[in-house]
């Protein structure tokens, strides 16, 4: 939902950042492999506790996704390679982030809230795939309650507010593993209709 509705205004703020970055010298590329870089290390903070930190680099890692689009529109260097690697460092960066995570709690917590960051990640890469999978066949695969964004924004302030002692983490995890299994059952119902 937020992708859908929030992405072009978010996008015309990214616009004079993309500007000073093309200035500089930096490509597309270089934006999407810097954010995926963050969100691996934010990944690995997680892993070793310190969740706020890991949360917020990871966060910063992700807003570098709409700026690597915005500029590569900018600056007229839209490939296919260049939209591969996005999608691919995109689902790596969700692996990373929950695989952080599942091992943190691999040292803390019980086998149940393992399993569900598992289930959790399962339905996380399958929201994309549903998209794809729609647009390959000519349909819209848009919508659902759990975007990219709305996903990364359970997920940071989920593990990042735990710190600080509000006992945020196990909810997020119910949360997310159960709206994200709404959104994939979404996606597959609404992109069978439209093929119909």
């Amino acid at each position: 939902m937020l992708d859908v509705r929030a992405r072009k205004r978010v996008s015309k703020l990214a616009d004079p950042v993309a500007r000073f970055v093309a200035r500089i010298g930096l490509g597309p590329t270089a934006i999407t492999l810097v954010g995926f870089v963050l969100s691996v290390s934010g990944a690995v903070f997680i892993g070793f506790g310190y969740l706020t930190l890991g949360a917020g680099i990871l966060g910063f890692g992700a807003l570098l996704d709409i700026l690597d689009g915005v500029l590569a529109r900018l600056t007229g260097t839209e490939t296919q390679r260049g939209a591969l690697l996005d999608t691919f460092t995109d689902r790596l960066g969700e692996v990373a982030a929950w695989t952080g995570l599942a091992y943190y709690l691999g040292g803390e917590a019980e086998a149940t809230l393992v399993t569900l960051s598992l289930i959790a990640v399962c339905g996380s890469l399958l929201v994309p795939f549903l998209r794809a999978k729609a647009e390959e066949l000519g349909v819209d695969g848009k919508g659902g309650l759990m975007g990219r964004a709305e996903r990364l924004l359970v997920f940071c302030v989920g593990v990042g507010l735990e710190e600080f002692g509000l006992h945020t983490l196990e909810p997020a995890i119910w949360v997310f593993a159960a709206l994200v299994w709404f959104t994939v059952l979404q996606r597959f119902v609404r992109t069978w209709k439209q093929l119909g």
